[in-house]
């Protein structure tokens, strides 16, 4: 039994910023992963990979992390490019990877399973239900509100949501995402929304301006903490995830475990590539970091 299972293809990621073109491993499994490794708690990574990226597989075991790494024809591509606001990008998917299916997840047991689709069709309404009788499910939506169209990514609705919704017990999302999902762009009647269609946990992300947290009537007031400089945003929502919910597996009230996943997520948005920071880090900058709260909200 892990305390976090997270389910995600790792990709092949082209990020292009107004500094510098890198290419290196990405997606939510593999920012996540590196984000949570070094946190006290069991975890293992299930995500599906083509045989000449297996190179990804090997570093992340070579780091301590539990990988279960299964076969695809393909590994997912994507190019990401950010401009000055840091907070957008324009995105790019060459190839795809195969989804994950009931049978593959059969024998994986965890406290809490993290889904981080980046494409609509990675994980299927039927996986999600499945996953549901086992454990606690949290999801990162952002992969089903993208479709991919001449390798141009566009943002869509996701028609399943209100049948799928209904089984996830945390659910992560941007304001934009939020906007597209309920048709509201108000954040606070978004999240109840969103609580209304069955999500007990709702976390919407404002970038540099926070976040909020929805549960149970009572909205929660993240802060963000301001980087020393901002070299990097890919990964951030995910790194923020790790330490959301490596609290919330730890018993930690929702304050609490908003504003770790905040403080990683700033620390990490200070450095080009993943995470690599430990528990005391974030305990620094929790006590000694300048906070910018929402606002307007």
């Amino acid at each position: 039994m892990f305390d976090i299972c997270c389910i995600g293809h790792i990709t092949l990621d082209k990020v292009v910023t107004p500094k510098s073109t890198v290419h290196m491993a990405g997606g939510t499994s593999f920012y996540f992963s590196n984000a949570i490794k070094n946190m006290a708690i069991k975890y293992t990574l299930v995500t599906a990979l083509a045989e000449s990226e297996m190179k990804f597989v090997t570093e992340l075991r070579a780091k301590g992390i539990d990988v279960n790494a299964l076969p695809s024809a393909h590994t997912v591509y994507f190019e990401n490019i950010y401009s000055h606001n840091v907070d957008h990008r324009t995105q790019r998917v060459l190839q795809t990877a195969d989804p994950f299916t009931i049978e593959q997840l059969a024998d994986v047991q965890a406290k809490i399973f993290h889904l981080g689709p980046l494409l609509a069709d990675d994980i299927s309404t039927e996986v999600i239900k499945y996953l549901a009788e086992k454990s606690i499910v949290s999801l990162d939506v952002q992969g089903y509100l993208r479709k991919v169209e001449n390798e141009n990514v566009l943002a869509i609705d996701w028609p399943a949501k209100r049948e799928a919704l209904a089984y996830i017990d945390i659910l992560k999302a941007n304001e934009h995402e939020m906007e597209v999902l309920t048709g509201s762009s108000d954040v606070r009647e978004g999240s109840k929304i969103l609580a209304d269609w069955g999500v007990k946990e709702v976390i919407i992300t404002l970038g540099s301006k926070g976040s909020v947290v929805y549960h149970q009537n009572t909205f929660y007031d993240i802060p963000a903490y301001l980087p020393k400089t901002v070299t990097d945003a890919t990964g951030c929502g995910d790194t923020y995830m790790a330490g959301y919910l490596y609290q919330r597996v730890r018993n930690a009230d929702l304050q609490t475990a908003g504003e770790f996943g905040a403080a990683m997520a700033t620390l990490k948005i200070e450095s080009s590539g993943p995470f690599t920071g430990a528990h005391e880090d974030v305990a620094g900058l929790l006590k000694h970091g300048k906070k910018v709260m929402p606002v307007d909200i």
